[in-house]
């Protein structure tokens, strides 16, 4: 594991959020919210973009759900649209805003941010790359775009292994910023990697011992995890992968119960497409020791949940808060987010 260096000038401007003027943050009284946002989706010939881990409301009425990866593909392939509402956390908003400069991007809730991309800031990472220029940088998408500026190749939860096995064997790796995730990698590929000390505050809380009382009590159940799960937990899992493919395996799983360990916003669309399927939330560690920021009673993201119908609301209505990224940040952020779409 890699110790995080002292903070240096970030080599690239960062990019410039437009804050949302609070004077225009009033939602008129009495309004369907749901009918208001089709109507303005029009009018701005907006897509409306939903992360697995958004409200079920968000999730209804989103043009498109899914995971990191196919949010990407997504934001890169709306040709058609003028205005892209991203409801997911910063990271993914700027994102899109790379892959698709000519669109406008707006975030219903500017403060939502991610645990991971605030743990590998881009001052220290340029000061690591400073310090081992003979590294291949490998950053999960979790990542702020500046940080991805300095990468030569981005993941997701979906194809980081492959783009692992894309790197030639003699070059040396740094995985950033998921310590979970990059161990799940070295065990799948058997590559040695230096790996970064960040984590997600969600899957930091699920409890292996808890969890193996829960698999007791049910035992017909199978355990699901996301591979940002520590590893104590997924050496218990049956399936580990990322959101779209645990969605996948309850839907085609001939099990009938399922213990989903990853954020919770996942289960609105399970049950959706898997009906007759039991889905259990994991125990959480909500001890002293517990990952700082999580949920106290249940494993849901605090930031992806800053997200309401009455933001969506007003970031259509008013096309703020809009991302805006500077353009010699956003062609070096892109390169490598080209690099992982560009593998089949």
């Amino acid at each position: 594991m890699v110790n995080a260096p002292s903070l240096v000038t970030n080599p690239f401007s960062p990019p410039l959020a437009v804050p949302h003027d609070p004077k225009f943050c009033a939602v008129p009284p009495g309004i369907d919210l749901l009918e208001a946002i089709v109507q303005l989706k029009k009018e701005r010939n907006a897509i409306l973009l939903a992360h697995y881990y958004q409200e079920g409301d968000i999730q209804d009425i989103a043009d498109f759900v899914g995971d990191s990866l196919e949010l990407s593909r997504r934001a890169r392939d709306a040709k058609d649209a003028s205005v892209i509402c991203f409801c997911g956390v910063h990271f993914m908003a700027e994102s899109a805003k790379c892959l698709a400069p000519d669109k406008i991007v707006i975030l219903p809730d500017l403060e939502a941010g991610c645990s991971l991309a605030e743990a590998c800031p881009p001052e220290a990472l340029a000061e690591w790359k400073r310090r081992h220029p003979d590294y291949t940088i490998v950053a999960y998408i979790n990542t702020s775009a500046a940080t991805k500026a300095l990468c030569d190749w981005i993941c997701t939860s979906s194809n980081a292994e492959k783009v692992i096995r894309a790197i030639p064997e003699n070059e040396k790796i740094l995985f950033v910023p998921d310590r979970h995730l990059g161990d799940y990698l070295i065990k799948k590929t058997g590559r040695k990697m230096e790996l970064w000390p960040g984590s997600c505050i969600v899957h930091e809380t699920f409890n292996a011992r808890k969890i193996v009382a829960l698999k007791t009590r049910h035992p017909g159940a199978k355990l699901i995890a996301h591979p940002e799960c520590d590893a104590s937990v997924l050496e218990h899992a049956e399936f580990v992968g990322s959101t779209s493919k645990l969605l996948e395996f309850v839907i085609t799983d001939p099990a009938a119960e399922f213990i989903v360990a990853t954020e919770r916003g996942i289960l609105h669309e399970m049950r959706k497409r898997a009906p007759g399927k039991i889905l259990l939330e994991p125990p959480v560690d909500t001890g002293p020791d517990a990952a700082k920021g999580a949920c106290a009673s249940c494993n849901e993201c605090p930031h992806m949940r800053r997200n309401t119908l009455e933001k969506v609301y007003l970031a259509l209505r008013d096309l703020q808060p809009r991302i805006e990224i500077g353009e010699e940040l956003r062609l070096a952020a892109l390169r490598p987010l080209e690099r992982m779409l560009s593998l089949k």
